[in-house]
């Protein structure tokens, strides 16, 4: 069993929803497997099905004026940002597969976010950071110590269609957190948010330092272990689309 691995770089909301629904159709038809898509936005904000608007602090003349582009999207959720720094990851799942933890013909939904919020948890143990659930507060965050209240690290919100998913999880990697001032992030005004950068334990080891490339090594190897599955990397979405006719990329389709 396999997790095919597109790494897109930094591209447009608009580019990533593209793409994404490319992969999610054919992830419905069991053209291709299981995949997790890893990137990066320019400066935008999303307002999932379950936002309010009130919580986007920003005027519109200031988003014009920062070029900061505001998408309504059917993923769960609140207002998110998203912007450069940030390890943005959309994994395409068909819930009804061979996936660890299912006791029916299909995951739950919430069961599949309480096994992103591992993955996300794993990726900040790589670099010494303490990250836990908090009950009723979807996401990962970094542990309360003393004075100091625990801090949003990764924001999370998905949709399911026909058991496949889509949308996924932001993780502050070196994200300028400023840009959070924007809004009420996820609707929670009583926390702030965090990074790998700003938490991370100091380490002479070049993987243990908190960059993009590193977070991205560590959530494909996260990923890998939790779904106990092999990542199998591809080059491009072509490449991707035309994995029917590669018996290792078509692996585990249903």
């Amino acid at each position: 069993m396999y997790i095919h691995l597109l790494q897109l770089g930094r591209i447009s909301y608009g580019e990533g929803l593209a793409v994404q629904k490319r992969v999610v159709d054919a992830r419905k038809q069991g053209l291709i497997g299981d995949t997790l898509l890893l990137l990066e936005h320019p400066p935008v904000l999303t307002l999932g099905r379950n936002s309010v608007r009130a919580n986007v602090l920003a005027s519109d003349q200031l988003l014009t004026a920062r070029n900061i582009e505001l998408h309504e999207i059917n993923r769960g959720g609140d207002v998110t940002y998203h912007g450069p720094g940030q390890l943005v990851g959309y994994p395409i799942f068909d819930l009804r597969g061979d996936l660890p933890g299912k006791k029916g013909p299909h995951l739950g939904p919430v069961d599949f976010m309480r096994m992103l919020e591992e993955a996300i948890i794993r990726v900040c143990g790589d670099y010494g950071i303490p990250a836990q659930r908090i009950a009723g507060r979807t996401g990962v965050w970094t542990m309360a110590s003393g004075t100091v209240q625990e801090k949003k690290i990764a924001a999370l919100g998905i949709h399911v269609s026909q058991g496949v998913t889509s949308h996924g999880f932001a993780l502050n990697v070196t994200t300028d957190l400023r840009d959070f001032d924007l809004i009420v992030p996820c609707g929670i005004s009583d926390r702030t948010v965090t990074s790998l950068e700003l938490e991370a334990q100091e380490t002479d080891d070049p993987s243990r330092q908190p960059t993009m490339a590193n977070a991205i090594n560590s959530t494909a190897r996260a990923f890998g272990r939790l779904f106990e599955r092999q990542i199998v990397a591809v080059d491009s979405l072509d490449d991707l689309l035309a994995a029917t006719a590669d018996p290792v990329l078509s692996a585990g389709s249903s």
